[in-house]
């Protein structure tokens, strides 16, 4: 998956994340263009997993 199917997506993204992950907050997943290195930080001190998982847990949704 790419970055623009990532932006198209990122609603439903998010939902499955926060089901997935309670610890996560609107603002760990807030999507802000440029600012998506920022996002994946947030969400590895969340969960505690690389952005290489985060990445390919999102491509295989």
């Amino acid at each position: 998956m790419n970055t623009t199917e990532i932006k198209g997506n990122w609603n439903e993204i998010k939902g499955k994340l926060k089901q997935q992950y309670a610890d996560l907050t609107d603002d760990d997943l807030l999507y802000e263009e440029g600012k998506e290195d920022e996002m994946y930080g947030k969400i590895q001190k969340r969960i505690g997993k690389s952005k290489d998982e985060i990445t390919k847990w999102i491509a295989d949704l």
